[in-house]
Parts: C-alpha cells; structure tokens; sequence
C-alpha cells in the first residue's frame, strides 16, 4: 500500500514537471527570445527550477542560451535569455482555391524553408494530397535528417472535424465529406497523423501569437479567398462553437434571393465580397483569379463596381462588430491588397451600419504576417502536441525528416 502511495506520488511529480516543461516551451515559442527572470515571473517557480527545467529543454535542442538584449537590473549577474532552439521542426500547409503553400517552420515560428504549387484540376482529394506531400518533401530536402518533424498541420478553407481531420464540407473546392487528414497521412509515412483547421480559424490563432493582435484579446481575423470565412478570438480564446465549426461568416444571410453560392444557398456574404465578386468588379477574367492579388496590385484607382464591393464589406465587418465586440478586425487573403483601395468606403459603410459604442473600440488592419497568417497557424497546430508534452513527443516522435523524405 505504501509503495503504491509512492508511486502515485512520483507520477504526480512527473506530470508536474513534464507540464512546467511545456510551459516553459510555451512561452519560450510564443516570444522566440525571454529571459529566465520573465519566465520565473510568468510561472511563480524560484530560479533554480526554471534554470532546471531550461537546462532540460536545451539538452532536447528546443531551447537555446543567449546573452540578455535587455538593460541589467540591480547587481548581480544579469538575466541570461532563452531562445527557441533548433531541435524540432513541423510542416505546415495552406491548401487554397488558387494554389497550394508549404513551408517548414521551426520553434518561435520561423519559416526556414517554403515551396507553392498550383491547385490540382478539379481540386481532387487525392491529387491534392499528392501534391502536397510532394512540397512537403521539398521544404525538407536542405534539413538535416536527424532533426525531427513533431507535427503536420494543414489549413482548408472549409468546415473541419478538429478530431480526425475529416473535411465535412468545403465548398469552393468541391468537398464533401473527404477524409483529407487520412489521404496526407498515408502519402507521408513515418505514423505521421496530419491536424487540420479552418484557414480563418488558423489565421486569427497567428495574428493573435504573432501578427497584428499580439497583446489583443479579442480579434476576428477575415480569410478573403474565393469564399469568406472569419476566424475569432475571445477572451484570449479561440471562438469553436459546438462541432468546432464557428466562423463561416460568408455564408450569413446578405442579400435576398441573391447570387448563387458554391454552398447551394443564395445571398450569402461571400457572393458579394468574396474573390469571384471582387475579380468581376475588376475586369479580372476568372481564369486568372489565381493571381487576383497581384492583379489588384496594378490598380490605382476604384471603380464604382469596387466601390460597391466595398461597401459590402464594411457593412458585414459593422454585423460582426455589433455582433462580436471585437477590437481588431484582420483582413486577410484577396482582403488583404484589396483595403488600401477602397478604405474610406469601408470605413463609410462600417461606420453607418455599426453600432456606435463596438465601433468606437474596433480597429480594421492588415495582417502583421503578410500573405503567411494562415500558413504560420497551421505550423501552430502542428506544434500543440510538442508544446503539451516536449519529452513525450520527442520520445514517440512521428518521424525524422529523412523518413517523410524517403
């Protein structure tokens, strides 16, 4: 009875520590530098156990040791920093309507190494699985083999079931019911299980770390693609809903008996804002919607047909902020290039339909990511397993690099 008490006692002592392992990770990914007198303070631990939990970490290669880049505070030895190391890395996707992103991302998110594709004709599951894997194998062609790869994450414009990677729908790729997460898995090799998300859900999860919502507590990021769909922070949480399917804002109700959408519905949002509407009101022939952005790129002056889409997007930005309260809105994808044209028509519309008070708290921005939001959320997921329990990941690694190359 004793002994057994025993052993209850140092399993409990074990989960602790390998818990504090994963915070201090956390952390440590978060901000890519910290000192050790942040984390002691983050934590409410005494030096010599964060010392000992870093010392830990930097004998995995997840951390590193770096001389403090902050001013020395009192007497003493000043505060040593704490780096991301280069002990694991994960694969990240972007699987969009108009092409494929791949890139191999380390601790702190660093994108080390990328390669893009075209979208498969037809978008077929199994081409598109092919296809990806393929990029996935470029990424790690420069990496040395012993570096393990610690998780695959990739973002599809569609609804997810966050448990296997099942694609429920995603309708501007034609999917219905497509076991995508499955389908990589077995291209990959090496046990790796593929996590899936929602590209708007992956891209808020980045621009809340990383990008334009860092210190923000509630933030929607809008993925502008050739669908719409919003991804929401709240509270500092991520906004899933029941089955994990929240945020598919373009498909709300907008227009009466509208236009038709991929969805089988009519007149939702996305047929007015989304990238099939923003190329009709450019003259951009739909068969270079691929290169919608660069094609807004060359425009200097609004036309009435964008003006229109403008204004259609600051009156579903003004439902969103009556609805959500958010402080930051993040346009992203098409949205992305398409804002610096036609912002004070945005802003006239927003301002008209939204509610004074939310509209007072809420600012409309451009990703602090760029063009990589959803790809860096996506190299997010990927992580999760790693930054819960570094040891146990390590340990059961799903595969080094050399095996995804093979």
């Amino acid at each position: 009875m004793a002994s057994a008490g025993r052993t209850g006692v140092g399993t409990n002592q074990e989960d602790v520590r390998r818990h504090n392992l994963g915070t201090v990770l956390g952390h440590v990914h978060g901000a890519g530098r910290i000192s050790r007198s942040d984390l002691t303070s983050r934590m409410g631990l005494n030096r010599s156990t964060i010392g000992g939990l870093v010392g830990e970490l930097e004998a995995l290669g997840l951390t590193a040791k770096g001389k403090s880049v902050g001013a020395r505070a009192g007497v003493g030895r000043p505060s040593v920093d704490v780096l991301a190391g280069p002990g694991a890395v994960v694969l990240a996707a972007d699987v969009r309507v108009d092409g494929l992103s791949v890139a191999r991302v380390g601790l702190g998110g660093i994108v080390q190494a990328r390669a893009t594709g075209p979208a498969p004709a037809g978008h077929d599951p199994e081409v598109t699985a092919d296809s990806v894997a393929e990029l996935m194998r470029l990424v790690l062609k420069d990496i040395d083999p012993s570096v393990p790869v610690v998780g695959v994450g990739a973002a599809v414009p569609g609804i997810v079931r966050a448990d296997d990677g099942f694609v429920r729908l995603a309708p501007n790729l034609g999917w219905h019911e497509v076991p995508f997460s499955a389908l990589l898995a077995e291209r990959l090799g090496g046990g790796m299980r593929p996590v899936l998300g929602n590209d708007a859900d992956l891209g808020a999860v980045s621009e809340h770390l990383r990008g334009a919502g860092v210190g923000v507590d509630d933030l929607v990021y809008l993925s502008g693609e050739v669908g719409v769909g919003a991804g929401v922070v709240v509270a500092g949480r991520p906004l899933e809903g029941a089955g994990g399917y929240a945020g598919e804002i373009g498909h709300v109700p907008f227009v009466p008996d509208g236009k038709l959408c991929h969805c089988g519905a009519r007149g939702c949002w996305e047929t007015e804002v989304g990238g099939v509407a923003i190329a009709a009101a450019v003259g951009c022939p739909p068969d270079r919607i691929p290169s919608l952005g660069e094609f807004l790129d060359g425009i200097h002056e609004a036309s009435p047909e964008l003006r229109q889409v403008a204004w259609h997007i600051g009156r579903g930005l003004a439902g969103m902020v009556n609805l959500l309260n958010p402080r930051v809105i993040v346009l992203g994808g098409y949205l992305r290039p398409l804002l610096p044209l036609v912002r004070d028509d945005v802003d006239a519309a927003f301002a008209e339909h939204a509610l004074a008070a939310p509209r007072e708290l809420a600012r409309i921005t451009l990703p602090g990511l760029g063009a990589d939001s959803v790809l860096v959320g996506a190299a997010e997921l990927a992580f999760g397993r790693l930054l819960q329990d570094p040891v146990g990941t390590l340990t059961d690694s799903y595969a080094s690099a050399g095996s995804v190359v093979a």
